[in-house]
């Protein structure tokens, strides 16, 4: 049965999860046929105000924002402001908070990036982009994601290392449910989407950025002239990493 409103806001914060295997095999076999819309409906009916999604704005947050003002717009927006995002991510995250009155939360890490350089060294991301990631991402976003009983993510399955991404899960390292009402579609479902809506998006899509992080060489740069490299490349070039630490099973850890 939903859960109503008052009963979600008076729930403790969850310490296993709410519903079996097969419960969880019986949702995902029925997302599998329906839209991302229609799972961010039953997300947001049965949750409710439990309920949040965590974007950094890539092109996937910007359709699962626009499906959730029609469905639920005061539902809590979470999104890591590592102080090192471009100018052009703060513009859209700006845009996009008076545009739809985005409840946003920006969750920051303990430590600025001048605290942090003074504490381990300059260009951590650079020397330990790992460690990096744990204090400015995965850290933060425990405590921030605390009051929530599930949350939302733009996992997809066509990105790398992400081809068996389930709709809806137990995400034991958060103690969540977590929901990827996009994991059926692909890239240009997305974009088609966001040209056919007419929505706003990163101008550094525009400038061969496919994927945008954190404004440091390491972190991001441009995709290669040719394309290659699929979605996720530019994002720390020259290292065999392709996740910051949110979508992994290691616990968060100081």
């Amino acid at each position: 049965m939903p859960m109503t409103q008052s009963t979600v806001l008076d729930m403790p914060i969850l310490a296993q999860s709410p519903f079996t295997p097969d419960e969880f095999a019986a949702l995902n076999a029925r997302f599998e046929r329906e839209s991302p819309y229609a799972i961010l409906r039953w997300a947001a009916d049965y949750f409710g105000d439990r309920l949040a999604v965590v974007t950094s704005f890539q092109p996937t947050g910007i359709v699962t924002l626009h499906y959730l003002h029609t469905i639920a717009p005061s539902t809590a927006v979470l999104t890591l402001d590592t102080g090192l995002l471009f100018p052009e991510t703060y513009a859209l995250m700006d845009d996009l908070e008076a545009r739809w009155s985005l409840n946003l939360i920006r969750v920051r890490p303990a430590l600025t990036p001048a605290g942090q350089a003074a504490t381990f060294g300059d260009r951590l991301w650079a020397r330990e982009p790992d460690r990096c990631c744990n204090m400015r991402k995965v850290i933060p976003l425990a405590p921030a994601l605390a009051p929530y009983a599930a949350w939302v993510t733009g996992l997809r399955r066509d990105q790398t290392g992400r081809g068996t991404t389930p709709i809806v899960s137990w995400d034991a390292k958060y103690h969540k449910v977590k929901l990827c009402p996009f994991a059926t579609w692909d890239d240009a479902m997305i974009w088609a989407t966001i040209h056919g809506e007419e929505l706003p998006y990163n101008a550094l899509h525009d400038q061969n950025y496919p994927s945008i992080g954190c404004n440091t060489p390491e972190c991001t740069r441009p995709a290669n002239a040719d394309g290659s490299g699929g979605e996720r490349a530019g994002r720390w070039a020259g290292s065999d990493k392709i996740e910051c630490g949110l979508h992994t099973s290691d616990a968060p850890n100081t």
